[in-house]
């Protein structure tokens, strides 16, 4: 016996009717709903986060003496490292406020840097994000640049309690204004599409036809402080060649980002004092 036709197109007919009701539903209640379902989430990965630091702890507890000593050996002359960089930069800092004065220059907006731990990581083709472990608890607020050691890791995207969302700046979602070592004319830096397990890249548009790059002499790339989200100077990372965009007017580069981006387990967050 032949089945039904209108059995057959049930499923059909239920999912248009499910369509139906969700385009129906208000813009808030969906955002309400959105938001409350990720709160209702988030706790799921961020104890799944502290299982694996606790995990890290027993394995650590089965290594010998030696290893131990040895880490704390290294970790000892880290410390000493960066006690000596932090002098430097102390400084230097003020070297900077001296000349300001002097040339009655306007100082930079003041950051704080609130440390935070890598919940997850999505690292598809598209976008690339991380789930961090701060939120508004802690004063995080959307827009925040997020940076590491190697430079700017991305910007907040999603605030929630006690997570936040990071667009890496190797995602297709991150647009900003850069601009190249030693130079003040402004780039644009434009995240790509990035497969999985290959190093991070981005692309540099409106470069000056003047500058060029090429893989044994690279360029690096910065921030350039236009647009009022990144501080000036914060490396994003190097450019290898340089090639006439198709109008002739300018040139467009590949970026190489660093490689940790993939593997990031711990970020800072660079939160303004005195936000706008």
């Amino acid at each position: 016996m032949p089945p039904d036709r209108f059995d057959t197109s049930k499923p059909f007919i239920t999912l248009g009717v499910l369509l139906l009701i969700w385009f129906l539903i208000p813009t808030v209640a969906k955002r309400v709903s959105r938001i409350g379902f990720y709160e209702l989430q988030a706790p799921v990965e961020v104890s799944a986060s502290y299982l694996r630091e606790l995990q890290d702890y027993w394995a650590w507890r089965t290594r010998s003496k030696t290893d131990i000593y040895n880490a704390y050996r290294d970790l000892g002359n880290m410390a000493a490292h960066y006690a000596h960089a932090a002098a430097e930069n102390g400084e230097l800092r003020r070297e900077v406020e001296k000349l300001e004065t002097l040339l009655r220059l306007p100082s930079f907006t003041d950051y704080r840097s609130e440390p935070a731990r890598v919940v997850s990581r999505d690292l598809n083709g598209w976008w690339q994000r991380l789930i961090i472990r701060k939120g508004t608890n802690q004063g995080v607020v959307k827009g925040s640049p997020v940076i590491f050691a190697g430079g700017v890791v991305g910007r907040i995207s999603e605030v929630h309690f006690n997570t936040a969302v990071v667009d890496l700046i190797s995602s297709s979602t991150v647009r900003l204004a850069a601009s190249f070592e030693g130079d003040d004319r402004p780039v644009s830096f434009q995240g790509g599409i990035n497969p999985p397990l290959s190093r991070p890249q981005a692309t540099a548009e409106f470069v000056p036809l003047d500058l060029y790059a090429n893989p044994a002499e690279p360029k690096p790339l910065i921030t350039s402080g236009l647009g009022g989200v990144f501080p000036r100077g914060l490396k994003l990372g190097t450019v290898t060649n340089l090639q006439p965009s198709p109008d002739g007017l300018f040139k467009t580069g590949r970026v190489l980002l660093d490689p940790r981006l993939n593997e990031l387990t711990e970020v800072s967050i660079l939160i303004p004092l005195d936000p706008l």
